[in-house]
């Protein structure tokens, strides 16, 4: 029924312009603005063309899980790329981090070689994670 339908996922923030900012200058994302008033909205372009609905909305609960996964081929240089564009990342008390906030799977582990969580303005959680 949905199968050739040009599916998109969407997510509130608490502020748009904060969040046009962070997702189009911090990320480097295109961003694209439309409507007007209490009607505007963002629509984030994602590598490979996904599009992502972003609408604000004025009792805003952040994500508590990871909202967006942003695959990178060294995990290393885009957390301190981050880092040096403001971004801090999230520690999770139950994932080991190492002294950059990475976790790194050990030998023989199923999942990602790396990932580092952080959040956007709004308190949704997003990742950069490198595959084995």
């Amino acid at each position: 029924m949905f199968g050739q339908a040009k599916a998109f996922s969407g997510f509130s923030v608490d502020d748009l312009d904060k969040a046009k900012r962070f997702y189009g200058d911090t990320l480097g994302l295109r961003v694209e603005e439309s409507g007007s008033g209490d009607m505007r909205m963002l629509g984030l372009t994602l590598g490979g063309g996904a599009q992502v609905f972003v609408y604000p909305k004025e009792n805003h609960t952040p994500a508590t899980f990871t909202i967006l996964n942003f695959p990178v081929d060294d995990i290393d240089t885009a957390v301190d790329e981050l880092a040096q564009r403001g971004v801090g990342l999230e520690r999770y008390p139950e994932f080991g981090a190492d002294e950059k906030g990475v976790v790194r799977a050990g030998r023989g582990d199923e999942g990602p070689a790396a990932i580092a969580w952080f959040k956007d303005p709004a308190g949704n959680v997003l990742s950069v994670i490198q595959e084995s």
